[in-house]
Order: C-alpha cells, then structure tokens, then sequence
C-alpha cells in the first residue's frame, strides 16, 4: 500500500500549519453522558500529541453516535474535549458548531501547538450524504479551517469503510497522510489476512450470523479453528436440529449455517454448554445446561464453563489469534464468564508468544470492563466494523483514498 504516513508530514514540516485530523472518538457514554469506555480517545492521542509537539495548529473532527444530521445534545463532544484535553496535558478548544462561525473564528485564532475539536462532524447532513455534490462542499467547508497550506491526517480506522466527507472526500482535497493509528490497523490485519503462524485460531461472537457470515466465508478455508459462540451460536446450534428455547435466532441464516457446518465440519467448534436464563435481566435466574437441552421459555446468555475450557484448550495453542464478539451478555455479571475465560486463553497464548488481535467494538469493550491488561493482547483494534471488512477483501474508502 503506497500511502504517506504521518511520520511523512511530520518530516515535511508542520509548524505554524493547519492540520486537520480525522479521529474515531466514538466512545460509550451512560446515561448521564459520562464515558464509560475511553479507549478510542486514548489511541487517538499519539498521532495528535506528534502534530501538537512539531507545532501544528490541530482541528479534530470526528463523530459520536448517531444523530440524525441535527444538533442534539446528547451527542455533543464536550465530554470528550474534556477527556481528550486531559490526556493531552493541553487545552481543547470545543467549537459550538461543525464548520459554522465558531469554528471559522476559533480556527482562525490558532497559534502553533493549539488543538480545536469541531463538535459531532454527524450534526451535518452532508458528512454521511450519497450525493458526491453535497459531501464535496462539507469537505471544502472543512478543508477552510487549515487553510491553503493545509494538510489531511487520517487516523478514525474505525469509519475507513465509510464513504463520508470527513473521511473519503476532504483527502482528495488536501495533501493526506495516514495517522500513527490507521498505518498500525493496516499493518495488523495485513498479517492476519497474508502473513499468518499457524496453528490460526479465529473467535466470533456477537448477536448475529449475518453480521458475521462474509468474514466466516473468508476466514473458515484458511484458519485451523473456528470457535462461534454469543447469540449468533444459537442459529449454529438450531441448523443441527437443536432445540434453542427463546435464544436468539435467525431462523432465515438456518440452511446457510447447515452448509457451512457441512464444509467446514473440522474447523467450527461451537459450544457444548449454555447458560441459560428465565428472562434477559442481570438478575435472572440460571443455570448451566448441555446445548441440545435447553429449555422451552429460557434463553441462552452465556457458554458454558466446559465450552470455556474446551475453547480454552484450542486457544492456547494457536500462533495466531483473531477475537471479535463477546460469547455472552458480559455486562450482566453473571453471563460473563464465558466472555472472560475466552479473553483469558487469548492473555495466556499471548504470553506464550502467540500473535493475537481484539477485532474491536464490544470485544475491546469487553476486555476493559473485565478489567483485563490491554498488553494481553498483541493489538486491540479500534475498528470493529472496519476490521471485519478488511479481513472480508473489501476496499476500504478511507484507505483506497490515501493511496498515491
């Protein structure tokens, strides 16, 4: 891949320039708007503290949630400007608006080393729009707040897949370079996909199989094992003409999984026990049951401590290890455990010399809220949906654009 990186511009020179930076701050926020989880912001600051200590003025742009092309509130950036500026040592300035007058004038009263976050770059309609028209004058609204000499940082891997103003067009506008984050990204699932150890071992978990099926395509000729579990294990288990109580099912993925159970019978290992609850709640009852006798009216929320370890056997051994999707509801502690003791046999093949990657979203989540070291894991991605089409073969916009 033929990109300039950000070590590219740093030896370029960017005192006194305007540098815009695509970042992923992204992050979870409950319901009184704290962040519960601040690993996308904290990936974010390497690329961001290169720029500020070579003596760039900074505009960030980035999104959070999904709103729809409007302020709301809810969204806004402001407690990542604040959590952002801490892990900076420095002031963040937050603008009130996107590319709107505050912004303007703020960005115009830069001096060098400054940083300024625009609010949620998705307040605009224009950042997600299909018409190429519209994206291109957001683009151009942003690419006014660096200025002619300006240049593009793009470090958000987890929007790469997306063709948005923000991500695709402003880089076909300014000089571009590709940040500390997304070169790293790139560079791990190049491994996973061209270069890999084998014993190969690839975990998928997570609420549905048709979110995963390209990757389970693509992945299953060329891994020794493939571990399913989370809800998406249920559709497995009813495609072998189990019964699955009120577990979550997509009876419409049935047949495919038939097949893929029948091509890849000696790579699929799913579970052999489930935790099953009366009802989805943190304080259900449960109880552990072999995966063909789960009962009418309960529901599978967790695998079972036997599927752990049989998983975990498996895990430990692999040279190369790929993790997306929790295997249960790890934010109810008692569906947990699944979850945990997987991510565990990943720490232990880890220390054993293993090559291993946390395919992001609630996977990377997962590791934090369990309180598990993030050096347990050679690489956490930042990108979950971006990750999983990467590893599928799909150009990626937000890459295919910085190619020279």
């Amino acid at each position: 891949m033929a990109v300039k990186t950000l070590q590219d511009l740093l030896n370029e020179g960017v005192e006194g320039r305007g540098v815009l930076v695509r970042s992923d701050l992204n992050v979870p926020l409950d319901e009184n708007g704290q962040i519960t989880d601040p690993g996308r912001i904290i990936a974010s600051v390497p690329t961001l503290r290169a720029l500020v200590e070579a003596g760039a003025k900074v505009v960030v742009t980035a999104h959070l949630g999904r709103p729809k092309g409007e302020p709301d509130p809810k969204f806004s950036l402001a407690p990542v400007a604040v959590k952002l500026a801490e892990l900076l040592g420095r002031n963040v300035q937050l603008a009130g608006d996107v590319v709107g007058y505050d912004a303007l004038s703020r960005s115009e009263g830069l001096t060098d080393g400054d940083v300024l976050l625009l609010e949620n770059v998705r307040f605009d309609p224009r950042e997600t729009s299909k018409d190429e028209a519209e994206r291109a004058k957001l683009a151009a609204a942003l690419v006014e707040l660096v200025g002619d000499d300006g240049a593009f940082v793009s470090d958000g891997f987890g929007v790469v897949h997306r063709k948005q103003a923000s991500v695709y067009d402003v880089a076909q506008l300014l000089p571009h370079y590709a940040g500390t984050l997304v070169a790293a990204e790139v560079e791990v699932l190049a491994k996973l996909t061209e270069d890999s150890e084998r014993p190969y071992a690839v975990v998928l978990g997570g609420s549905k199989v048709s979110d995963k099926l390209a990757v389970i395509e693509v992945l299953a000729p060329k891994v020794d094992t493939l571990v399913i579990g989370g809800g998406m294990c249920f559709t497995f288990l009813a495609a072998q003409g189990l019964s699955v109580g009120s577990s979550l099912l997509q009876e419409e993925m049935i047949d495919t999984c038939k097949g893929l159970l029948e091509r890849y019978a000696d790579v699929i290992h799913l579970p052999r026990d489930i935790v099953v609850a009366d009802k989805f709640a943190a304080d259900a009852d449960s109880k552990v049951v072999p995966a063909n006798e789960i009962p009418d009216g309960w529901l599978g929320l967790d695998i079972g401590p036997e599927s752990v370890d049989r998983f975990a056997v498996l895990l430990t051994e692999a040279k190369t290890v790929f993790w997306n999707g929790p295997m249960g509801v790890f934010e109810f502690d008692n569906f947990a455990a699944g979850t945990r003791g997987v991510a565990e046999a990943i720490v232990t093949a880890t220390g054993k010399g293993a090559f291993t990657v946390v395919g992001g979203g609630d996977s990377a989540a997962a590791v934090r809220a369990l309180g598990l070291p993030d050096d347990g894991f050679s690489h956490i991605s930042t990108g979950g949906g971006a990750s999983l089409e990467y590893l599928e073969g799909k150009e990626l916009p937000g890459i295919a654009v910085l190619e020279d």
